[in-house]
Formats: structure tokens, sequence, C-alpha cells
């Protein structure tokens, strides 16, 4: 089989979940339905942030961040997935697809920067109240989304760019249901050491440095919490943390998921369906774990349902 120049490749085949074409219908509104809940339940988070003052904080302010970047984490690959599967052609361009794996790496490494940025912030009211107005003020917020996006932009610029040196097979079917970096290399008949290292060394940097400081700021959280004299104050620190845990257990534990299940499975196919849970179901749960376990967030909700029913 002859080795064909990544200019001469016009699109990739994305084989899905599936190959059951009885499946498809189904597969296709379970998606199109967590897709629908995802981006309303986000939403809804966002308009309620806004619409309250209370809720005008630091806090608040990277739960709007985190929600419009879950949005976008699945509008970067579900919309696809589902327009495949109705117009059942498993075809994406070749830009389209190195589009895609840009995008996908920009916002899943935000997503990871604003869990780490988020739990710093709950470092800084919990053991050091008095000064939290003055350390976390909004143009510090502002600059600290700013500085995640930048880095996540510069790794997903990098990691694309490396990708266009590469020459491709005529084979070119993706056992997945988007452009995944790994798979796509996968799939290069030209030499990929450098692009394997560079995964493996910006994966043990991007993943364990945010992974590090979400671990150093709970350390301080729970010690300075056990320290504090009343039962109520412990009830409230906590409370404030607990959604925050939520979804930090949520994204790193279905990650961990995903690499063990590719690591312990021969298929490919089965890796796939393993990263639905890291790339649509944690997306998608954020805005209720935040609606449900927060009191502020309930509060402020209930207030938005009563204004729209009132305006009705």
């Amino acid at each position: 089989m002859e080795p064909h120049n990544h200019t001469a490749v016009s699109q990739f085949l994305l084989l899905g979940l599936s190959d059951d074409p009885d499946l498809q219908p189904v597969i296709f509104s379970l998606f199109l339905s967590m897709y629908l809940v995802t981006i309303l339940g986000n939403l809804l988070i966002i308009v309620t942030v806004s619409s309250d003052s209370h809720l005008h904080t630091p806090m608040y302010f990277f739960i709007c961040n985190l929600s419009f970047n879950d949005i976008c984490l699945s509008t970067c690959t579900i919309p696809r997935m589902l327009v495949n599967l109705q117009t059942q052609n498993q075809s994406i361009t070749y830009t389209g697809c190195l589009s895609q794996v840009c995008f996908v790496i920009v916002f899943a490494s935000l997503e990871n920067c604003l869990l780490a940025v988020m739990a710093c912030d709950r470092y800084v009211a919990i053991c050091h109240p008095l000064r939290y107005t003055v350390l976390m003020h909004p143009r510090l917020c502002v600059l600290l989304v700013l500085f995640c996006l930048l880095i996540s932009v510069v790794i997903a610029l990098l990691h694309t760019l490396m990708l266009l040196r590469l020459s491709f097979c005529t084979d070119l079917g993706i056992p997945h249901f988007f452009c995944e970096l790994a798979q796509v290399i996968k799939l290069a008949c030209s030499d990929s050491f450098i692009d394997n290292i560079l995964i493996y060394v910006s994966s043990c940097v991007f993943g364990g440095v945010p992974l590090s400081g979400i671990i150093f700021s709970y350390v301080h959280i729970v010690f300075s919490v056990l320290r504090m004299p009343s039962s109520e104050g412990k009830h409230k620190a906590f409370s404030t943390c607990g959604s925050h845990l939520c979804v930090v257990s949520l994204f790193y534990g279905t990650g961990l998921g995903v690499y063990i299940s590719s690591a312990i499975s021969d298929s490919l196919r089965k890796s796939a369906v393993a990263s639905v849970m890291y790339t649509v179901v944690p997306q998608m749960l954020n805005p209720f774990i935040y609606s449900l376990k927060n009191g502020n967030m309930k509060e402020a909700l209930s207030k938005l349902v009563s204004r729209l029913a009132l305006t009705l």
C-alpha cells in the first residue's frame, strides 16, 4: 500500500460508535438529546448568574466560563456526528478534521485549566477570607481566564501544526465519532514519534500541573476547615466546594476511565464508546451539579423561574 502525502488527502472517514444500521437512529436520538440538554443546561447557568447581582463574584464568573466552555467543547464534536448519522455519510474533510482536532484540544485544555483556577479561588476564599476581595479582584479573574485560553490555544496549535507534517496512507478510517488526535496520528505513514512524545509531554504537563494545583488547594482547604471552631462554618465552607469537587471528580474520573479502557482493551471501537464518558457526559452533567448542590444557585434559579412565570 503506497502512502500518500497529506496534500493529496481530501477527507477522513469517521466510523462512529457502531456499524449496526439498526443502532444508528438510537445513537442519533441519544446524542441529540444529550447535546440539547448540554446546551440548555449550561445556557441556563450563564443566564442565571448574569441576571442575579448576588452571583457577580469570582466563583460564579468562573462557573459561567466553564459553562460556556462546555457548550463549545460539545459543539466541536456532536453536531458533526449528528450530520454524519443523518446523511449516512461518514466523511469529514482533511481541513475539517484538523480544525476539529485543534478546537477539541483548545476547549478540553481550557476546561482542565479552569478547574484548577476555580480550586485556587476556593483556596483563597476559605484559607484567606479577609484578603479574598483584594486578591481575587475582577481584573485578575479575567486575566486568569485569558491566560488559560492562551495556553490552551498554544498547545492546540502546536499539536495541529505537527499533524500538518505527517503523510497519510490510503486507510483513512478513524474508529471514533470525532477526529481525536491520537487516532489521527495512528493513520500516519510517516514517522510520528515526535507527535507521540509531544502528546505524552503535554498530557503530563497540562494534566499534571492543574491536577497538582487542585490537590494542593484542597489539602490546605481541608486543614483550614478542620481548624474552624463552629460546625456551621465548616458546613458552609464545604458546601461552597462540594459542587466543584463533584465536577473535578467527574472530569478526571472519566478521563482516567478512558485511559484505562484504552490500555486494557484491544478494540478501538470500545475505546471510542468509553471516550463518550469523557467528552460528552461531564459537559452535560455539570449544570445539574452546580444547580442542585449549590444553595445560592438554586435560590437564583428559583427567582429566575418566578420572574419568567410572571412575564408569561
